[in-house]
């Protein structure tokens, strides 16, 4: 039985990419059964057991609300911009974290590498810091 085989219209569901939302939509039959509408404004299609339809991810990205413990998750703000070569140094030493949509910091090693090196292009450095302790 699939993760979201019960799920229906209005269930909150939290995304790691994508953050808090619901559900907006219900498919039964098809590929992608449901539609996940995200607080910041993202509609992103989903596969019954829970894996979205953009991107190359193969595992498990949206659960029920209910079932995240967000109390270990680092919101915190950043506390200092790194300049590129910095960045390029921590990420050959696996020190190197991003901030994902959803707000929450990854190592940039479980980050999608698109949505990492899209930002790298666009400089976005804000968005990166170095692994904390």
């Amino acid at each position: 039985m699939a993760y979201f085989s019960k799920a229906k219209p209005g269930d909150k569901v939290y995304g790691l990419v994508f953050g808090r939302g619901k559900i907006a939509e219900v498919f039964p039959d098809s590929f992608y059964a449901l539609i996940v509408e995200f607080d910041n404004g993202y509609e992103v299609p989903y596969t019954e057991e829970g894996i979205p339809g953009w991107g190359h991810f193969k595992k498990q990205t949206l659960f029920y609300r209910k079932d995240v413990d967000l109390s270990k998750a680092d919101f915190s703000p950043i506390e200092k911009i790194l300049d590129p070569k910095k960045i390029i140094k921590l990420r050959e030493k696996n020190q190197l974290q991003v901030r994902l949509p959803s707000g929450v910091w990854k190592s940039v090693k479980k980050a999608e590498p698109d949505y990492v090196e899209g930002l790298l292009e666009r400089e976005q450095y804000h968005l990166f810091r170095k692994k904390r302790k």
